[in-house]
């Protein structure tokens, strides 16, 4: 059943994947320097921009399992599909949310690639955004399957390991 919400929100949580995508409007568009918020340099940002081509190959990876393994499971908004099943293996046993987490991990890396203060700022509003909603979509999901408060105990979040 899905809960009622106020009509510009929808009601499977659309306004969710709105908001998403202007924030990875801004990542990739918004601007790298403001005033006195720049760009690291030196050999900072050589190392930056190998560390964060990691994290990012490593980001798409993740996106890449988790579209996978979500198979026919994928919807953008918060909802579950009414025929969704339970996926908790592969890249679902490694974090809850794959496609989060790899977004997450190359934003970041997109981010060190540019050696940009400014874009790491826009790569942590886009990791806050999506824990916010998560706690939404988890919020379906433990209504939907009765084991999913259990699989929230064992692995963690958005972060292997570590959220």
């Amino acid at each position: 059943m899905v809960e009622k919400q106020p009509w510009w929100r929808g009601p499977r949580g659309e306004w969710y994947v709105v908001v998403q995508f202007l924030l990875f409007g801004l990542l990739v568009f918004g601007p790298k320097t403001v005033a006195e918020v720049g760009r690291w340099g030196g050999t900072g940002a050589d190392v930056s921009l190998v560390v964060g081509l990691l994290l990012g190959l490593v980001g798409v990876v993740f996106i890449g399992l988790g579209l996978v393994y979500l198979g026919r499971n994928l919807t953008a908004v918060p909802h579950p599909k009414e025929n969704a099943t339970f996926v908790q293996t592969g890249a679902y046993g490694l974090v809850r949310h794959p496609i989060y987490c790899g977004i997450i991990l190359a934003a970041f890396g997109y981010a060190l690639a540019w050696a940009s203060f400014l874009t790491l700022l826009y790569a942590l509003i886009l990791f806050i955004f999506f824990d916010i909603k998560t706690r939404r979509e988890e919020k379906y999901l433990r209504q939907k399957f009765p084991a999913y408060a259990a699989y929230q105990q064992r692995v963690a979040k958005l972060i292997p390991g570590l959220y």
